[in-house]
């Protein structure tokens, strides 16, 4: 059983940036991949960024690329994300989740594969 809690979410100007935390219990979160998601108001749930149990490969979503940033400290049992940049239409309610693949070097981009998530934190991005 994992349990995950982001913080860090806010309201922010067009440009600004934000870095988001996602502490996880447990002592097996080095075995795990993690993904950040997003849902904003009115649209489906959407992957943002992910990061193997290694942390030596990480994948993100065409719009994001070259303006977030997804990282992980296994000593602290903690994934971070990292948002540079930020858009209006990055506005949305982010989560974490953690997912066992069976490979340390790869992470889902795939919501229905993880099995535990965040309660999520509300990023708002104002023009």
């Amino acid at each position: 059983q994992v349990q995950l809690v982001e913080s860090g979410g806010g309201l922010v100007q067009a440009g600004g940036s934000l870095r988001l935390s996602c502490a996880a219990s447990g002592r097996t979160f080095s075995s795990y991949a993690m993904g950040w998601f997003r849902q904003a108001p009115g649209k489906e749930r959407e992957f943002v960024a992910a990061i193997s149990s290694s942390g030596g490969i990480t994948y993100y979503t065409d719009s994001v690329k070259g303006r977030f940033t997804v990282s992980r400290d296994n000593a602290k049992n903690t994934v971070y994300l990292q948002m540079n940049s930020l858009k209006p239409e990055d506005t949305a309610v982010y989560y974490c989740a953690a997912d066992q693949p069976g490979s340390s070097y790869y992470a889902s981009p795939r919501g229905h594969e993880y099995d535990y998530w965040g309660q999520g934190t509300q990023v708002t991005v104002s023009s």
